[in-house]
């Protein structure tokens, strides 16, 4: 984005500019809906700093295609897992990658139908990253972990082996981040 698209992108309400007296050197950006909302210092000067608010807007878009892009490969795969180990057609509303997640590798919200996958696991095996989604995938099912729950993940073959990958890298996270620290 150049910084003649960024004031047409403002003009139009695709880029919203708030102001922040929390904030004194940083600028934030955030994606809410399909606006892109830039969070800066109260003091902050647009006029002038146009080309770097554009570049950021540019590396922002880039990075929401990508997490869009990975978030239909997401959709996709929990329709085949839906198919192959659930006995009925019940899918999310949405899947997504989330960075936010530094404890649990995936949430799912019920009513809403939301699952959400830490970002941890982009690099993981796929047979660990199917094994996350069919755990959330049967809480859309069933909310607790209880025998039903624990028929329903069992029936993925590579279930408790992931669960042990899963316990291991968490172990090494954890290993590392002491270490830093020590």
């Amino acid at each position: 984005m150049d910084i003649e698209g960024l004031r047409e992108a403002i003009g139009a309400g695709r880029v919203e500019i708030r102001r922040s007296k929390r904030r004194s050197k940083t600028i934030g950006s955030l994606l809410e809906g399909e606006t892109i909302v830039l969070v800066l210092p109260w003091r902050y000067p647009v006029r002038g700093n146009e080309a770097q608010l554009a570049s950021l807007i540019t590396r922002l878009e880039k990075k929401i295609g990508s997490v869009r892009a990975g978030a239909l490969d997401l959709e996709q795969r929990c329709r085949d897992l839906t198919a192959r180990y659930f006995a009925d057609d019940v899918l999310p509303a949405s899947v997504r990658w989330v960075g936010n997640q530094h404890t649990l590798w995936g949430s799912t919200t019920s009513v809403t139908r939301e699952i959400r996958i830490s970002d941890r696991l982009r690099f993981a095996p796929p047979w660990v990253l199917d094994a996350v989604l069919v755990h959330e995938l049967a809480h859309l099912r069933v909310l607790d972990h209880g025998p039903r729950f624990r028929a329903l993940v069992a029936a993925y073959p590579q279930y408790d082996r992931a669960q042990d990958f899963l316990a291991g890298f968490s172990a090494g996270q954890e290993w590392s981040r002491s270490a830093r620290t020590a």
